[in-house]
């Protein structure tokens, strides 16, 4: 079926323009925002450790805010086009222009979230957890965005579900986009909001660990799907694309974060 020709512009007031992806975006942090202020508010999810203060987490929403533009942009840049920008430095800084790197967004996030966190005498692991939790609703929102912008596109396909998208040319492909909101955003808020409940925050460092593992195996799964990018094509075999690469430090990161926790003493309530 072919796919409509969405405006790229959500909301325009005057000369303020806000397109569907920096929309997905302010709604998947406001959202998460409330969200965490939700479960930071439940005293039985953190046992003996400190709860963050609904004041602090205000403060910590903008630290995860510019680690996620800074390390999103800084990732791509250095990831995905590091020839083009070495050359127009500038360019750099046009965010608005589009181009921005998942996993770079997740690791500038992170460090700013550890920052925030040490400053603030809260446990860094602990709060890693928090913001694991509720980044799956940004990424839900995100790949919506995606699919709704003709971007990002499946690979060719003939199954029923299959989508025209124009910018790609008049092949069928998969909506590669659905999927990936439907398992880095859906299946991961759902899996880690039921272990959250069982688990809480008692455990610091197993739900971000959880995280880490669940989006890097749902983002390689997907990139079966997803029509790697143009100026990269595949990297190796003719199959695995940079998306893949980039997932598995996640991957290790996730298993040394969940073991880590698992063999520490689980802190009761």
């Amino acid at each position: 079926m072919q796919l409509p020709e969405f405006d790229p512009v959500a909301l325009q007031l005057g000369p303020l323009v806000i397109r569907w992806y920096a929309l997905a975006y302010i709604v998947g942090l406001l959202g998460g925002w409330y969200y965490a202020r939700r479960l930071a508010a439940d005293a039985l999810l953190w046992g003996r450790l400190r709860q963050p203060r609904p004041e602090e987490l205000d403060d910590m929403l903008v630290f995860a805010a510019l680690g996620v533009v800074i390390g999103g942009r800084l990732g791509f840049v250095l990831f995905y086009q590091p020839g083009y920008y070495l050359a127009n430095p500038l360019e750099i800084l046009q965010v608005w222009k589009g181009g921005m790197s998942f996993h770079g967004g997740l690791a500038g996030a992170a460090l700013m979230v550890c920052f925030f966190a040490l400053r603030r005498r809260l446990d860094p692991f602990a709060m890693m957890d928090l913001a694991a939790i509720v980044a799956p609703l940004g990424l839900l929102l995100g790949r919506i965005a995606n699919f709704v912008n003709g971007e990002l596109w499946g690979r060719v396909a003939d199954v029923p579900w299959a989508f025209i998208f124009p910018r790609a040319g008049p092949e069928l492909r998969h909506p590669s986009q659905l999927y990936e909101a439907a398992l880095e955003g859906l299946l991961l808020l759902l899996v880690l909001g039921l272990l959250v409940r069982r688990v809480g925050f008692r455990r610091p460092g197993l739900l971000a660990g959880v995280f880490g593992m669940g989006y890097a195996l749902t983002r390689i799964t997907a990139e079966f799907f997803r029509e790697p990018d143009r100026h990269l094509g595949f990297l190796a075999g003719g199959w695995v694309t940079m998306g893949m690469v980039l997932s598995v430090p996640m991957l290790i990161a996730g298993l040394w974060l969940a073991s880590r926790a698992l063999k520490r003493e689980r802190i009761s309530a």
